[in-house]
Order: C-alpha cells, then sequence, then structure tokens
C-alpha cells in the first residue's frame, strides 16, 4: 500500500468531438456503426462477474426501424436477484476495505477507456438502440460519462478531506464508511450517462450495487459493464440484473440487505418505490438512502426585452433535440404578444429546416422516440390537441407515423388557456406548447407558469436588462432546480451545473456535484485521548 498523500488528477470537461465530414472519428464510428448493426448479440446477466442466461429473453432493437434486432437479452426475476444480492455481500468487504485510491483508479481507468478505444463502441451502442444523433450520443455516453467518472473521483477526494478540528490532547477524525448492505440503481432509457452514473457513483463510494437498466437501453448497459470489467472493477461490485420493473425491484425491496436507491425514472414509479420502503422499514437493517430524479415540465419564459433569434434557437434545441426525450427538455413556453409574430416565424422558419430520420444519417437532427408505448403516450397528447382546436392549435408538425420507426414530427402547439393539459402533464416527446400572454398580464402569467405544473426541474428566461432578469429569477426562485439565463434549459455539465430538481422533479440531490456522493457514505467519527484521566472527580469538587 501506498504511504503518499495522494492527490486526484485535476479533471477538465471532456472536449466534444465535431465528427464533421472527412474527419478521422467520423470514418472511426461509421465503421463502428456498421459492425454493430451487422451483428445480433446476446446479452446475459451478469452476477458475481459471471454470465447469467435465465432464458427469459427479449430484444433490443433499433426505435428508428424496429424490425432490426441488435440484441436478444435475458431478464432476470427473483431467483436471480437473490444471487445478485449474495454474489453483492461476498463482494462487500474487501470493495468497502479497499483504500478509495484503488477504487479510484478503477474509475480513471475507465473514463480513459471510454476517451479512447471504448467512444466509438458506446456511441454506437447510444445511436442504435436509443436513436441518437451522433452529436446527442457524444455529449452523453462519451463525454458527460468521462466527465462523471474524473470529477466524481474529485469530489470523492474533497469529501475524505473533510476532517474535525481537534482538542489539545485529542484527535478527532472521521472515516467515510459504505452502506451495509447494498445500493440498488434503476436507470432509465434517455440517458447512457445516467445509465453509467447512477451504480458508479455508489460505488465509487465503496458501495456494492445491483443495477437494473430500462429495458429499451439494455445494449448500451451491458457494452458499459463489459468496459468496466476491463477497467478492473471487482466481481460483484455492480451486478447487472436487467428485466421488468416489479420482477426485479420487488424482490430487491423484500431484502433485509438494501441499503438504498439511486433513481431516474418516472414519479409514479419513484413514489410507488417509496410506498414499498416505508412498509418494509422495519425489515432493513439500516434506514435505506432515498436518491431520485423523477422528471419534469421544463419551461421557457420570454420577457418582451428577449433577444427573438437566441429564444427561437434555444425552443428548438430544448424541445427538439432527442426528439424531446430529455427529462430537462423545454415542454412549455410563454411568449409576450408583442414579439409572438417574429417568434413565431422564426420558429417554423427553423423547424422548416430540420431534417428526420436514422441517426446513422449525420444530416439528421431528429430521430425516433424509444418505443411503442411512448409513440402511442406521444401521439394521445397530439390527438387531444387535435381535439380541443377550440382552445389549441397546432402550427407544427403533428404527423406520426410507426410503420417503420417510431416517428413523431417535432411538433408545436399553441393553446389560449394557461391550464391546458398539454402545459400541464409532461409529455417526454417532441411537443411543445406555447401561451402567449398579454404584456400587461406578465405578472398573472409567471404566477401560472409556477403553478401549473407540480415538477420543478428546469427552466429558462430570456431578457436582456439586468433588474428585470433579477426580478424574474426571484420570481421563479422554486419553479427550477437547474435555472438558466438566456439559454435553453438543457444541457447541464458535469462539474459546471449540478443537475437535479426539487418538488415532483426529485430529491434534488445534484448529480454531477460532491452532495450526491454524500448519500452514498456514512460517517464514523473518531476520537482518540492521547491522556486520559486517571479518576473520576472534577476540580470543582474540591470546595463546598
Amino acid at each position: 500500500m501506498s504511504t503518499g498523500i495522494v492527490r486526484i488528477p485535476t479533471p477538465v470537461n471532456e472536449p466534444v468531438r465535431a465528427y464533421a465530414p472527412g474527419s478521422v472519428e467520423k470514418a472511426s464510428l461509421k465503421k463502428k456503426l456498421n459492425e454493430m448493426l451487422s451483428q445480433e448479440i446476446e446479452i446475459p446477466l451478469i452476477i458475481g462477474g459471471k454470465e447469467i442466461r435465465t432464458g427469459n429473453t427479449a430484444k433490443a432493437v433499433c426505435p428508428f426501424d424496429h424490425k432490426h434486432v441488435l440484441a436478444t437479452y435475458h431478464q432476470a426475476g427473483a431467483k436471480e436477484v437473490a444471487m445478485a444480492i449474495e454474489a453483492s455481500q461476498q463482494a462487500w468487504k474487501s470493495w468497502s476495505e479497499m483504500a478509495w485510491t484503488d477504487r479510484a483508479a478503477v474509475f480513471l481507468k475507465a473514463a480513459d477507456l471510454l476517451a479512447g478505444p471504448w467512444r466509438d463502441t458506446c456511441n454506437a451502442a447510444t445511436m442504435l438502440n436509443q436513436a441518437k444523433t451522433v452529436h446527442q450520443a457524444e455529449i452523453d455516453a462519451a463525454c458527460e460519462m468521462i466527465d462523471f467518472f474524473r470529477f466524481n473521483v474529485q469530489f470523492m477526494e474533497q469529501i475524505y478531506t473533510q476532517q474535525p478540528e481537534s482538542a489539545p490532547q485529542t484527535w478527532n477524525y472521521v472515516e467515510y464508511r459504505a452502506l451495509e448492505g447494498f445500493v440498488f440503481a434503476i436507470t432509465p432509457f434517455n440517458f447512457s450517462s445516467i445509465g453509467g452514473n447512477l451504480p458508479t457513483s455508489a460505488a465509487m463510494m465503496g458501495n456494492v450495487v445491483l443495477w437494473k437498466p430500462a429495458s429499451s437501453a439494455v445494449y448500451f448497459a451491458y457494452h458499459f459493464m463489459k468496459m468496466m470489467e476491463a477497467a478492473g472493477l471487482p466481481p460483484g461490485v455492480i451486478n447487472f440484473v436487467p428485466g421488468r420493473g416489479g420482477q426485479v425491484g420487488d424482490p430487491v425491496l423484500e431484502s433485509p440487505h438494501f441499503a438504498g436507491v439511486h433513481f431516474t425514472g418516472s414519479t409514479g414509479v419513484f413514489q410507488d418505490m417509496w410506498a414499498k420502503i416505508g412498509s418494509n422499514i422495519a425489515k432493513y437493517k439500516s434506514y435505506p438512502r432515498i436518491v431520485g430524479e423523477t422528471g419534469g415540465k421544463d419551461f421557457i419564459f420570454a420577457h418582451p426585452s428577449a433577444d427573438v433569434p437566441s429564444l427561437v434557437t434555444a425552443m428548438v434545441r430544448g424541445a427538439f433535440e432527442y426528439q424531446g426525450q430529455k427529462c430537462s427538455a423545454a415542454s412549455r413556453a410563454y411568449v409576450p404578444k408583442s414579439i409572438w409574430p417574429a417568434v413565431k416565424s422564426g420558429l417554423l422558419a427553423q423547424l422548416g429546416e430540420v431534417k428526420m430520420g436514422a441517426p446513422t444519417d449525420f444530416r439528421n437532427f431528429f430521430s425516433a422516440v424509444i418505443d411503442a408505448n411512448a409513440f402511442k403516450t406521444i401521439k394521445g397528447y397530439i390527438d387531444y390537441a387535435k381535439e380541443h382546436e377550440d382552445v389549441a392549435e397546432i402550427i407544427a408538425g403533428g404527423n406520426c407515423d410507426d410503420s417503420k420507426g417510431y416517428f413523431i414530427e417535432p411538433t408545436v402547439v399553441v393553446t389560449t388557456d394557461p391550464k391546458f393539459k398539454l402545459i400541464r402533464e409532461e409529455i417526454f416527446g417532441p411537443v411543445l406548447t406555447l401561451f402567449v400572454y398579454d404584456d400587461a398580464n406578465l405578472d398573472q402569467t409567471l404566477v401560472e407558469l409556477d403553478t401549473a405544473s407540480d415538477y420543478a426541474l428546469t427552466g429558462a428566461i430570456f431578457a436582456q436588462g439586468r433588474d428585470v432578469i433579477v426580478d424574474l429569477a426571484n420570481r421563479l426562485r422554486h419553479s427550477a432546480g437547474n435555472f438558466y439565463i438566456n439559454d435553453k434549459p438543457t444541457g447541464a455539465v458535469v462539474g459546471q451545473q449540478p443537475f437535479g430538481g426539487a418538488r415532483a422533479s426529485g430529491t434534488n440531490d445534484k448529480a454531477g456535484s460532491y452532495v450526491n456522493l454524500l448519500r452514498w457514505t456514512s460517517l464514523r467519527a473518531i476520537k482518540e485521548n492521547f491522556v486520559p484521566p486517571t479518576h473520576f472527580a472534577y476540580p470543582f469538587m474540591g470546595e463546598e
């Protein structure tokens, strides 16, 4: 074991590759895409470092060509969950007691592997199975995940260096222990980096993990697991158990070893889990840590002074990058009548340039939504708008076609009702609902914005005067955990904008900051007395 005071290399955000025409990186990625499209693989569970095949299988497909099968994957049930729990507990002691620098080395190596030889694989997997364009895959599966590895290791070091003061003749210090038991990581389809971060941030702090990725993102998750094995992650530290929610989740929450959940997904699922955890609380060896991010109904609010071209671009990118399937995506916007004609003209002009299709064609800005269920749900909202033409008008898009891929056009709905269903409810798809307000009703519109939705994840304001910006930011103080000024409400960067929201959007434990890692450690305070007393009496007792 090293006796040096080891310092973590200072992290910097991973540069985003452009994949420009004729570039080396584009040629390399195109080759990997063709290779992965040409083969159908089998994906097992990985428990205690061993591949497990259950025979209960499902398919991983391309959302933009849903007849194209990328993989057949095995699904876990109660038996495999029990195996994973046992494997995690066998790994717990050695991993939790391993020097933090040795744990850090695994993730620093993983960062370099992802920045280098595994970059094309993880980007291609994300593009093919999750229908992300090359830019969306690059900023997610590559850059953000690399940043999570490198910055989280630095956050871990910062946490461990926080120590108490000591009085004369004593030495006080704290040690940061892993949680007793295992952490259950449940990850969504829409961000590969969330898929990788939720299990690894907990593991980094010495915990062992059961990881259930979204069924529609198993393909990337499996390749990520193989990369972590290549980085030296010991068997049993992260156990890969894809499967249906109840078949995996229910037995997990029954285990006395359950020590915490790291979750990103729907509000309903998170609330159901919280209720089950509460009803099982007496079973657990310790009170579980509950960390969750559950979505949003994110807004853009334009002041009459807003710069129109910037506002329009923020709407197009914020609402329609990755088909609006970001928990941070702009889903509603409030525009004053005084600038609405210019905003409408600019918005329709930019949307007229958007190309939709397979992400393997790098000319496309926009691709398919994730699966049949998402297609049906999003289409239902668009149909609802069509059925309520007295208060809603579709001014762009509105067409849906699932004959080959799950394609829904970028859709803009203008409503005259600030409490319209599409203003209030999370759609999680390429639908932006606009409310055009009278300039004189700005104050009332801010109240309606703040109260229309239960969520408080991201939001953006567009204005010019500093006094106006300060006023709007103060009035919307609790409406968003990530707040943007003259920028789109998406694209948080690790180490720059810690991410998370409150209200119905989650516990706001801020992925991409030290705050999140604090949830995965348990302190032991230690006091050592160098000159202990030898008699019980105190000086005050010497006289009546």
